[in-house]
């Protein structure tokens, strides 16, 4: 007897944090009535709180699956997505189907207009449960699903360096160093004494080995980014991720021809169709995909895109409790073109008791976890802390 999808429900979870992701207020930022910050740097909303939301789907059979998706911000709109229109699309279905459900879901609005935003996110978390259930019908895990690990050891880099001051946030880098990690990622909204001093601090305090990145958050025109990312370029910059606006295709194409440090962009892509037009105009060489707003399938089109036409594949990972990151692991491991992995230690460190599994990163590595389909569940702590719409 084929499985079938009996029932899915969707949570949120928040976990309070001591320090804003991306560090300390800076002068003029303050945390409005509902706990978000508008970083000054960049002009984008954060919570002051860890926040995701989890979709867990039952088979008839008392099978399970779970996913995840990004919550920080308005964790109510993907909720009542999945609640009350994508949800009950999938009762009834074999969750085996899960590349048909998710094109079968994406069909239901696109002609409206909704091909991203939280309608996407709200899609990316079904999916990933999908798979996680396709894992653990078969009794095998995500990776040899996706065609089978390529990568036996992903190599991780360490993203924001969440201190004061300039040169506590190069002795943090160091400290990451010491434990094995030689690749690291700082960001421009935050470094306050401007990019250059930044990376120039980090490379004398990190030595020439080291690889340094910079998240330029997307605020430059073309030619503004081309002189800051040329101004850095002396300094052996790793890679130049989101030096212009996201809708700026022809901002973007014009930085990748002007200078010769990689230009890396992605995160904010929910589907394959993003990369296409980009693609095709050479706008970037490391393509970034997201788990928690594309989902395995769409995860997979993009990097299978990406691989077909030389490019690199070097995977954004905000964290959540770890459920999409497990996912983004997996996928990552089954495709050549991916040569390293973000590493948010900042939430994934504090946030791995919400986990059940053996995922990890350490000594510049991450750990596939084990175990069919993701090989991580929500821990008991997590499972006390989900709340519903």
């Amino acid at each position: 007897m084929a499985e079938r999808v009996a029932r899915v429900e969707v949570f949120s979870i928040t976990i309070p944090r001591e320090t804003p992701y991306l560090g300390a207020l800076r002068e003029g930022e303050r945390i409005n009535d509902h706990g978000y910050i508008v970083r000054k740097g960049n002009r984008t909303v954060y919570p002051t709180v860890d926040r995701t939301v989890v979709v867990r789907i039952e088979t008839a059979n008392g099978a399970v699956g779970w996913g995840e998706t990004y919550g920080i911000v308005a964790p109510g709109a993907a909720m009542a997505i999945i609640d009350d229109l994508l949800g009950p699309f999938v009762v009834g279905r074999d969750p085996r189907d899960v590349g048909v459900i998710h094109d079968d879901l994406y069909d239901l609005m696109r002609v409206r207009g909704y091909t991203g935003g939280f309608y996407l996110d709200a899609l990316a978390a079904i999916d990933i449960a999908l798979w996680d259930l396709c894992g653990k019908l078969s009794g095998l895990p995500l990776v040899k699903l996706l065609g089978g690990q390529k990568h036996e050891h992903l190599p991780a880099y360490i993203s924001g360096l969440p201190k004061p001051t300039r040169a506590e946030r190069a002795e943090f880098a160091a400290e990451w160093q010491a434990r094995g990690f030689d690749s690291f990622k700082f960001a421009a909204p935050v470094a306050d004494d401007g990019n250059v001093a930044e990376i120039r601090t980090l490379r004398e305090r990190l030595g020439p080995q080291a690889r340094i990145a910079c998240d330029m958050h997307w605020v430059h025109t073309g030619e503004e980014a081309v002189a800051a990312i040329r101004a850095m370029e002396p300094h052996d910059l790793w890679f130049a991720e989101a030096p212009v606006k996201p809708e700026d295709l022809d901002g973007l194409a014009h930085v990748a021809s002007k200078v010769s440090t990689p230009v890396a962009a992605g995160e904010e892509w929910r589907t394959v169709y993003d990369l296409v037009p980009r693609a095709a105009r050479r706008a970037c060489a490391i393509v970034q995909p997201e788990m928690g707003h594309k989902g395995v399938t769409e995860f997979m089109r993009i990097g299978l895109y990406a691989q077909a036409h030389h490019l690199r594949v070097i995977p954004h990972a905000t964290i959540g409790i770890g459920l999409f990151l497990a996912a983004s692991l997996h996928a990552s491991s089954a495709l050549a073109a991916v040569e390293c992995h973000e590493f948010q230690h900042s939430i994934f460190e504090p946030n791995r008791r919400l986990l059940q599994g053996d995922m990890d990163c350490s000594a510049g590595f991450y750990r596939l976890p084990s175990g069919p389909g993701l090989g991580v569940e929500p821990s008991k702590e997590a499972l006390k802390l989900l709340k519903r719409l």
